[in-house]
């Protein structure tokens, strides 16, 4: 007899399961799953949402379907419709919910007219239905999200305030010259950058928002507002059902819970104290998990055994469109430390950026913006943690990155 797979979430990392192994994937989004890093194109009208449609599963996705209650004893899933799904093994890949800020006139989850996350193809058809040309927009939050936001707003032709609460945009990824840069390709775009901007509240009338109140006093006047405020695992099935959860849903190198019958994968998942949150780690995750999973694959206490997963090295890129468009990338520890070598190149005339972190014998981190050629060799080198070969530390830097 199979064994029965029952998967909780359609979006990246499920449908990567699926598409590796027969399961029943439950899909809360009434669409047909979809590559959630292709939503600002889709804003942006650069793609229509069929578009973006991830490559179907070995079985059909029951769309639509909200699953609400883990009976870990009975091993059934129940689900809002009052169906019940059982499961030999289940897999957690809920994802992760939009962080929404703590400010006034935002209560709860419900959201006045005019107000969106950006995290599902929902929010991203709403807001193509309310911005035109002339629209006045604020995006809260300068992160990767609110700059792919602002981005596809402004394709759309509308007036756009960027607002970050932090020193600069993308300061999780970007050292402050290559945030410079960004933000001189995003204003040049036509929208309007606020660094070191806390946004305290929201105005109203008739349920409608159209202001956003900053801390200092200043009032931006919106017809739409973006939410782009970072995201949270989604973990509160797991919670219910009495599973161990800290920042996201714990599992060992196998993908197991703390139930061994139960694994996650994912933005829910946390593996050795992280959660990755990107797509690149997602699939890897779905990867391994499709292994372990296989029926003749071996037992983890088996000899010859070995670990499914033991993380992920992510590589965050970003491709910003425009009369001159700009393509980014970044990975690993972008400040050095005493005593780490950095070697910089930048090209003004080009509006191109170079820099990398060696640590002793390894590449640890680095920025490329505008000239992306040496990103894969530099990324292979990383991701592989390999020893650099004995050159002048400008070569990573060339165009073929020293191959």
């Amino acid at each position: 007899m199979s064994t029965r797979i029952v998967v909780v979430g359609g979006g990246t990392a499920g449908v990567r399961l699926a598409q590796r192994l027969p399961v029943t994937l439950l899909g809360e989004e009434p669409h047909a799953p979809y590559n959630r890093v292709l939503l600002a194109d889709v804003l942006a009208g650069r793609y229509a949402p069929e578009v973006i449609a991830l490559p179907d599963p070995r079985e059909p996705v029951r769309r639509g379907v909200r699953a609400v209650r883990i009976d870990r004893a009975a091993r059934i899933v129940a689900c809002e419709d009052g169906t019940a799904v059982g499961y030999d093994r289940l897999v957690l890949a809920t994802g992760s919910n939009p962080v929404l800020p703590p400010l006034r006139g935002l209560r709860g989850t419900r959201l006045p007219t005019g107000v969106h996350p950006f995290r599902t193809l929902d929010d991203c058809l709403e807001l193509r239905a309310l911005v035109r040309p002339g629209v006045r927009a604020v995006v809260i939050g300068g992160g990767l999200l609110g700059v792919s936001a602002a981005r596809a707003l402004a394709a759309l032709g509308a007036e756009v305030v960027l607002t970050q609460q932090g020193e600069r945009l993308m300061e999780r990824q970007l050292d402050a010259q290559a945030s410079e840069l960004l933000r001189d390709h995003v204003e040049s775009l036509g929208v309007e950058v606020h660094t070191e901007c806390r946004v305290s509240g929201l105005r109203q009338e008739d349920g409608a928002v159209t202001a956003v109140e900053l801390a200092d006093g200043f009032v931006l006047d919106a017809q739409v507002v973006v939410l782009a405020c970072g995201v949270r695992p989604r973990t509160g099935l797991a919670l219910d059902a009495g599973l161990e959860v800290r920042k996201g849903i714990v599992v060992d190198d196998q993908l197991r819970t703390s139930d061994p019958y139960i694994h996650a994968i994912g933005d829910c998942a946390e593996h050795d104290g992280r959660v990755y949150g990107l797509a690149g780690p997602a699939l890897e995750q779905a990867d391994a998990l499709a292994d372990v999973l296989r029926p003749e694959a071996l037992p983890a206490d088996a000899p010859g055994a070995h670990p499914a997963y033991t993380g992920t090295r992510a590589l965050t890129r970003l491709t910003l469109g425009g009369p001159v468009g700009l393509d980014l990338a970044a990975f690993g520890e972008a400040t050095p430390l005493p005593g780490d070598d950095v070697v910089q190149l930048t090209d003004a005339t080009r509006r191109a950026y170079r820099k990398v972190v060696v640590r002793g014998d390894r590449l640890v981190g680095g920025v490329l913006l505008g000239d992306l050629a040496a990103v894969g060799t530099l990324a292979r080198a990383w991701e592989g943690d390999e020893v650099l070969p004995d050159a002048p530390l400008l070569h990573l830097l060339t165009h073929d990155g020293g191959s």
